[in-house]
């Protein structure tokens, strides 16, 4: 038997690899990598390669930070292996 959760990430992982690289493509993957809470308190845009998080304070700021590596890794699932390569926040 495969967990609900694999099967659920490889769906995603298939529907989003097709879709083009757009913002709201990539405000989605932000939601799913980061959750709700996270969402809410966070601007994001991708130029380059580089994404660049604005937090609604220094609290998510050092939160963010502190995740950094969970959350590329995350995004790298989602958007494929090249879509961001750096994170920026602010």
């Amino acid at each position: 038997m495969i967990p609900i959760e694999r099967c659920v990430a490889a769906a995603l992982h298939r529907v989003l690899e097709s879709q083009p690289l757009t913002p709201a493509k990539v405000a989605f993957a932000w939601r799913l990598a980061v959750g709700p809470g996270l969402d809410r308190a966070t601007r994001v845009s991708l130029t380059d390669g580089v994404l660049h998080v604005r937090a609604a304070d220094e609290h998510w700021r050092r939160e963010i930070h502190r995740s950094a590596e969970l959350i590329l890794s995350r995004l790298e699932r989602l958007l494929g292996p090249d879509a961001v390569t750096k994170l920026t926040i602010s």
